[in-house]
């Protein structure tokens, strides 16, 4: 059985670069769709009369889903096989986007994105852990994660832009059917070309339920208690009792993986420290990057004007930058380790948060009050996302590869959710005190972005102290920074 899996694996070595194509254009659909709706939100809301309160949850619908169930997804990675899990996964998602265009009303298009972020959560870490698998430790897999990364952190800028083009000359309807032939074709290729791994079943697993579902309800009830507080006051019983209840769900969720003998999210992973730092890292980093661009969406169409198209274009610089400084990355990480760019990024990602908040402001133009800011946080992002990926897969056992990979995106994904949530309370709680002074409703708009970016650049900074204290740097090259597959 393992000879004949051995003479697969050959087989299907020759071609590991399109695999890896394969897979990253699955995981830029997943990316991409926490973002490409984000200038399609005024046609939404036209077309399907969301309430003004309601409308973020097109967007946090999927964020939800998508954050709490990713560690799900690793360990049904690991338990019932990447290769088949990613197919399913795959299938599941085209499905949910094509009911997401097809919605007639503000509750099916909120169901509709709440289950494409279940199979996004899914998809995701069963295609980051093949790709560990498909290619040896060394130089192949430091330039594999180089694209990688590239791919993830990209798709957001790409989403604007996609967004702005389809909404504006098509429908924001193509936001989602865009995803179903992209869909198809991934899952023809995917029958044909991924090998079947050694050892990727492993019928004795359990599935944590109980963890997952705690997991979930937990971050559901904090992000839900955060986004309230700007209509309903700090001062709010519902509020503190969403949150408070939220914090409870991640207590008991912590409790059960300690005593569960096959935990969710094993917590002896975190006693690599490496690992432990770049998630802490990830989290805070995320916290101020779904904002920043949720933030800048709204600036540029409200405040400076611009149409979907052009705020879509204006955000494609990003794209560019991370893709240079993470190839770059990907090549000096086994000659300078991962921690120095580690350390680095977040710091650069809070000079840019910097330069947008006292830029930014009514009346402003793009070349002098985003660009200079976007592009230095874009360069901040491009020398982190290489970096910690390695450093939070470093030193894992190869059996929990899939899981590995569920935790790292649940980082970003929780920190992005958590970050949206608190950062928007801040700035939306700024507009309605200005709105109380009379002051101007553009005013009164950018000081609330300006606000949020502030608390943005805390936590980035918040996150190059947990790299620092933390991760240990590996000088000779990411062999000893990945984890086998």
């Amino acid at each position: 059985m393992v000879a004949k899996a051995k003479r697969v694996l050959s087989k299907h070595s020759e071609n590991k670069w399109i695999v890896l194509a394969l897979l990253a254009s699955a995981q830029f659909m997943v990316v991409l769709d926490i973002a490409i709706v984000n200038v399609a939100l005024p046609s939404i809301a036209r077309d399907l009369n969301f309430a003004s309160g309601d409308l973020q949850w097109v967007i946090t619908a999927y964020t939800l889903t998508f954050g709490g169930f990713l560690l799900l997804g690793g360990r049904m990675a690991d338990i019932y096989g990447r290769r088949k899990i990613f197919i399913w996964s795959v299938v599941a998602f085209g499905l949910a986007s094509l009911l997401c265009g097809l919605a007639q009303s503000d509750m099916q298009l909120i169901i509709a994105r709440a289950l494409q972020g279940l199979a996004g959560a899914i998809m995701s870490p069963a295609a980051l852990s093949i790709v560990l698998t498909a290619f040896a430790e060394g130089k192949d897999r430091d330039k594999a994660m180089g694209v990688w990364a590239a791919v993830s952190a990209g798709g957001a800028a790409v989403g604007v832009l996609l967004g702005g083009v389809l909404t504006q000359y098509l429908n924001w309807r193509w936001n989602f059917f865009v995803n179903v032939p992209v869909g198809i074709v991934v899952v023809l290729a995917a029958v044909r070309l991924l090998p079947h791994h050694i050892g990727e079943e492993n019928v004795k697993l359990k599935l944590d339920l109980l963890g997952a579902v705690l997991a979930t309800s937990g971050l559901m009830s904090l992000v839900y208690g955060l986004s309230r507080a700007p209509a309903q006051g700090w001062d709010s019983t519902t509020v503190w009792g969403f949150i408070i209840g939220g914090l409870a769900l991640f207590v008991a969720f912590l409790w059960n993986e300690r005593r569960t003998a096959q935990p969710l999210m094993p917590l002896s992973l975190f006693k690599i420290r490496s690992v432990l730092g770049a998630n802490l890292a990830f989290l805070a980093i995320a916290s101020t990057l779904f904002s920043m661009f949720f933030f800048l969406t709204l600036y540029v169409q409200t405040v400076l004007g611009y149409s979907p198209v052009k705020t879509g274009f204006s955000f494609l610089p990003v794209t560019f930058i991370i893709g240079t400084v993470s190839a770059v990355v990907a090549n000096l990480v086994s000659k300078i380790g991962y921690k120095p760019p580690m350390v680095t990024g977040p710091l650069v990602l809070a000079v840019g948060l910097f330069i947008l908040s006292i830029t930014m402001k009514v009346g402003g133009d793009y070349w002098h009050n985003v660009f200079p800011g976007l592009a230095v946080c874009a360069l901040g992002m491009g020398l982190t996302f290489v970096s910690g990926t390695l450093a939070a897969t470093a030193g894992v056992p190869k059996h929990l590869s899939g899981i590995a990979s569920g935790v790292l995106n649940t980082s970003q994904q929780v920190g992005g959710a958590l970050g949206l949530a608190i950062l928007s309370a801040v700035a939306f709680s700024t507009v309605k005190a200005d709105l109380a002074t009379q002051a101007s409703p553009l005013v009164a708009r950018v000081n609330g972005y300006t606000s949020g970016l502030k608390v943005g650049i805390g936590l980035a900074i918040m996150g190059a102290i947990a790299v620092a204290l933390l991760v240990k740097n590996q000088k000779v090259d990411a062999k000893e920074a990945m984890m086998a597959g």
